[in-house]
């Protein structure tokens, strides 16, 4: 059932919010109505979806979050190139006749990306790549129960969109390798 909602809601948003948008940027003219990401623009993202395995030690579908912040901060052609900090984790588990694997990943990492609007009202296009650190947490219960805990590299590649349905909240889509392999959230524009 939320497979149906869920797409649903965010097409009635759409269309909902498509003509405020419109509107709005026709009677101003300005590139600010159209591209969210701007030179001193702040966005907050926070999604949740399958988690990425780092060490090939995943069991089952993993499931991960993932919080980010990205500061816009240079002019690159049409778009704005981005930089900011992110944090999540990505978790799975599985048992079968009598063992039982988890697989837990923290990750804190910085990420830079490229934002271009297509010239749409609302719409925030990008893809970008983060760099950090990972504390991996393993464990094997069976007959001779293991564990081990790692400190790990974590770096990642990514793309997604934002739309917003009003100047300061929307929702947001990523995909790539970078804490998550595909999420779904919302976005905040906090200045």
């Amino acid at each position: 059932m939320k497979k149906v909602i869920v797409p649903f809601v965010l097409l009635v948003s759409f269309l909902f919010t498509q003509n405020v948008f419109s509107q709005s940027s026709r009677s101003s003219g300005t590139k600010g109505d159209m591209t969210p990401m701007q030179i001193g623009s702040i966005f907050l993202n926070l999604g949740v979806g399958v988690g990425a395995d780092y060490k090939g030690e995943a069991y089952g579908t993993g499931i991960g979050f993932k919080a980010s912040a990205e500061f816009g901060l240079w002019q690159a052609g049409p778009g704005v190139i981005t930089l900011g900090p992110e944090v999540g984790g990505s978790f799975s588990n599985q048992g079968y006749a009598g063992t039982s694997y988890y697989s837990n990943t923290f990750v804190i990492a910085g990420r830079s990306a490229w934002h271009y609007g297509w010239e749409v009202p609302g719409l925030d296009t990008y893809g970008g790549f983060s760099a950090g650190i990972g504390f991996h947490h393993y464990t094997n219960y069976n007959n001779n129960n293991s564990s081990s805990n790692q400190v790990i590299p974590a770096l990642g590649a990514f793309i997604g969109g934002s739309y917003f349905i009003s100047p300061t909240f929307g929702f947001n889509a990523e995909a790539g390798f970078d804490i998550t392999n595909f999420q779904v959230g919302v976005v905040f524009k906090l200045q």
